[in-house]
């Protein structure tokens, strides 16, 4: 299917891997424009971007300058896919809610939340001007908080949230904002030995290799798998498609089934 995207601009946050890489190869693939933005610069970004930025999108600083490059490099933002999100597996600490510092409050809310609030703001104008789409990227953990850090499934209800009110202000303007809520998906998030996944094998007192072979079935994943970056790209590559053009609003879940409600 052609996705009529030929010839539009994107901004990319979170890009330099994972789902944002994911997204970033799939746009160019269809003829977009890319600016990919990420703490750290990889060699794959390069190739699936016009232009890569190293920006802190924890910051304000930061993402000011991600859209400001996107802006001088594009000329306009079509597109803004809202991805950076997770945390540094680093300054992570798992445990219950009395165990969780401010810092990490913090952390997780600049960068899971504040991060799309910035973003959307300074490319708005923009994106207002060429009746453009917002993809946000939350989680399954926005409607069912599950094991992970506390604080993340707190930031990405609220960004779920956000979508929602940004549609209801926007969409009369002429911007769609969607969202994609993801369950488990095989990033370096979850299967890099030094990433998140590893922590938490760590802390369940099995092997890293032990909880990626039974993740599915722990997470209840009805497909009995999990979720590729690049099933994920397709379904925003879509959304941010004039192919979606009354596709307002709305949250996609993409967990092989693992949340059982509506």
């Amino acid at each position: 299917m052609d996705l009529e995207l030929t010839g539009k601009t994107a901004l990319v946050t979170g890009a330099s891997r994972g789902i944002g890489l994911a997204v970033a190869r799939a746009l160019t693939d269809e003829g977009v424009r890319v600016v990919g933005a990420a703490r750290s610069i990889t060699p794959e970004l390069e190739k699936a971007s016009v232009a890569a930025v190293s920006a802190d999108l924890g910051t304000a600083e930061g993402v000011e300058t991600a859209v400001r490059t996107a802006l001088d490099e594009l000329g306009g933002i079509d597109i803004l896919v809202n991805n950076v999100g997770g945390g540094d597996a680093d300054r992570m600490r798992l445990g219950g809610f009395q165990d969780i510092t401010d810092e990490q409050w913090r952390n997780m809310l600049d960068l899971n939340l504040f991060s799309a609030v910035r973003a959307t703001r300074a490319a708005l104008p923009s994106l207002l001007e060429r009746r453009g789409a917002i993809v946000n990227v939350s989680s399954i953990n926005a409607h069912l908080p599950g094991p992970g850090p506390t604080g993340y499934s707190e930031a990405k209800a609220a960004l779920t949230a956000l979508g929602k009110r940004l549609s209801e202000e926007f969409g009369p303007r002429g911007v769609r904002v969607n969202t994609v809520s993801p369950g488990v998906v095989g990033t370096p998030l979850w299967r890099d030995p030094r990433g998140f996944g590893a922590k938490v094998a760590e802390a369940a007192g099995v092997s890293h290799e032990t909880l990626l072979a039974n993740i599915a079935e722990q997470f209840g994943a009805a497909s009995g798998r999990i979720s590729e970056p690049e099933e994920v790209a397709a379904v925003i590559a879509f959304l941010a498609s004039p192919r979606a053009a009354n596709i307002v609003g709305s949250d996609y879940v993409i967990d092989g089934g693992t949340l059982k409600t509506a």
